[in-house]
């Protein structure tokens, strides 16, 4: 249908109030305060969230250094820090037991770092950025498409608003407008959806980089009795139950008022049909070195997130005409300290020099916005990528490989053995039932626990704790493209892995009436917690995931 849409015109459009974004808007803001002559350009930032922090998950062990160089007084001015480091332990479990490292991997070092809830940090940049003089901070606003024209990058649509399940609009339909910006600013987070559409849609952002690769990390906040963990404690986990052959880990850090972050990160590249991120992180609970520490406590907030984990030579051209990527939308994470925050942060400063350089000289071209990625070749966050470029590489072989890898990436300054392996997308790797059986010597069958709503809960508990809100009656926004593969090609050759890969209970297989003893898959777009699992797990890549009406899915407390 024909819509006539408002058409809104700005110099930067900043998608996502996450710490890229609120960094490159904070530092923005200082510099034109530091040079009153240079004419103040107009700025709109978006949040899909219902709040900047609602969508904002992380474990989170927090490097200051990013934040220490936004905004050096950060302390002073009341930047919600949980606790400072006090101690680092490392284990390997196993499923009955566990051994500790005699000594921590110095890239799990963290003396001087602060644990952290990256939903309340990323709240309090909201009102630094505020108190900066920047209001124009729109929450519940999502984009839906990145405008391109003649290659250059022109802005953003925002979603249309009141549309029932099969678009038709109803009598709250608000058209989504079109935001046209000098140059857009992509801090949408792990996987965004624009994101997607920039790497698609200016395929010369990804000539050259190997192919992105994601951990899907499921995270509880306990509150526990006291004395169980210090505030401060950092201990991380190789092994149990993840298989010797798979990438991922867990974690349990202490926070402030008796409250602990735990939670275990799965990679998205296994072979395995079955892998399920939030049976696993169950699971995880009852090992004896997780329990003793929750056992009589209560479980309070949850959620899911993806973490982009490939390292250096997956981050994309940093600029084009028109665009700019930062944070976890450039996979700016450091997959050997487990850290992106601060590299989040520094792409903000970087992206936020660049636009006031812009904005001094009145020059928005391509040539002022390459000096963003010419800072980040300079800038110690190029350095930090660049020393652990193969470290999850390493890990392609399994756990004990990966070890040895790492070691030797160590010794030698990020490369070890060899530099830049040839890897494929993450759902590549996902075995049908049969070439699994053929490998592994049996079919894929998942371990699972029964949820004893004390210890260990069930998908949809963890999404209700996640304070995940979406309106049902509007198109879904988890786009099938054929639903016939789903009920009948992946059901025989993969058993739909959608009902384990996905950790809110999204995707389920009911019984089709019209087709007896078969199943049809069923969605409940209402559980998404938007963690964009299904948009990278998917083998065959049928599932889209596009944004909601603005303001909807998690709103994250503590987390």
């Amino acid at each position: 249908m024909d819509i006539e849409r408002e058409i809104l015109e700005t110099d930067i459009l900043i998608v996502g109030a996450g710490p890229a974004g609120l960094a490159a808007a904070y530092t923005l803001a200082t510099r034109l305060a530091a040079h009153p002559d240079v004419k103040r350009p107009e700025m709109v930032i978006m949040e899909k969230g219902a709040f900047p922090g609602a969508h904002s998950l992380s474990g989170a062990v927090l490097d200051p250094r990013g934040l220490a160089e936004l905004i050096p007084d950060f302390v002073a001015k009341g930047a919600p820090l949980e606790a400072p480091v006090c101690s680092d332990s490392f284990y390997y479990l196993t499923e009955g037991g566990a051994f500790k490292f005699p000594i921590n991997p110095p890239p799990l070092n963290n003396h001087g770092n602060y644990i952290i809830s990256l939903n309340k940090v990323t709240a309090w940049l909201a009102e630094q950025v505020e108190a900066a003089g920047i209001s124009d901070l729109y929450s519940g606003m999502a984009g839906y498409d990145l405008l391109v024209e003649d290659g250059t990058v022109v802005g953003v649509q925002t979603v249309d608003m009141g549309l029932d399940k099969d678009g038709t609009p109803k009598s709250s339909f608000s058209p989504g407008s079109i935001i046209r910006a000098k140059v857009t600013v992509l801090c949408e987070g792990v996987h965004g959806s624009l994101t997607r559409h920039a790497l698609e849609k200016i395929p010369q952002l990804l000539e050259g980089r190997e192919p992105q690769s994601y951990l899907t990390g499921v995270k509880e906040v306990w509150e526990v009795p006291e004395g169980r963990i210090a505030p401060g404690a950092v201990i991380h986990t190789l092994g149990w139950p993840q298989p010797s052959y798979e990438y991922g880990g867990g974690w349990i850090y202490g926070m402030a008022n008796r409250q602990v972050s735990v939670g275990y990160c799965v990679g998205l590249d296994s072979p395995d049909p079955t892998n399920d991120p939030h049976m696993k992180f169950q699971r995880y609970k009852t090992h004896k070195v997780v329990r003793r520490i929750l056992e009589g406590g209560t479980m309070l907030h949850a959620g899911a997130k993806t973490m982009p984990v490939a390292g250096y030579y997956a981050v994309p051209k940093l600029y084009h005409s028109g665009l700019l990527l930062c944070g976890d939308s450039a996979g700016l994470l450091n997959p050997q300290r487990l850290k992106g925050i601060h590299l989040a942060i520094k792409s903000g400063i970087m992206a936020g020099e660049t636009l006031f350089e812009a904005a001094r000289t009145g020059d928005y071209s391509i040539v002022t916005l390459k000096q963003y990625s010419d800072q980040f070749e300079i800038s110690w966050a190029k350095t930090e990528m660049y020393g652990s470029r193969n470290f999850h590489a390493g890990f392609r072989g399994g756990v004990v490989p990966g070890l040895f890898h790492g070691a030797m990436q160590m010794i030698t300054g990020g490369r070890g053995l060899f530099d830049k392996r040839k890897h494929g997308r993450d759902h590549t790797y996902m075995l049908k039932k049969a070439d699994y059986a053929r490998r592994f010597g049996h079919e894929p069958k998942k371990i699972e626990i029964k949820f004893d709503n004390q210890y260990t809960y069930d998908k949809l508990t963890d999404v209700y704790k996640s304070g995940t809100k979406h309106e049902e009656h509007q198109p879904p926004h988890l786009v099938i493209a054929d639903y016939d593969i789903c009920n009948n090609r992946c059901s025989e050759e993969y058993a739909n892995p959608c009902q384990n890969f996905c950790p809110a209970s999204v995707y389920n297989m009911v019984d089709d009436a019209a087709r007896p003893g078969k199943k049809k898959l069923e969605l409940t777009p209402s559980n998404c917690v938007h963690c964009k699992t299904c948009d990278i797990a998917d083998p065959y890549q049928v599932i889209r995931w596009v944004t909601p009406q603005g303001g909807e899915g998690p709103n994250y407390t503590d987390m």
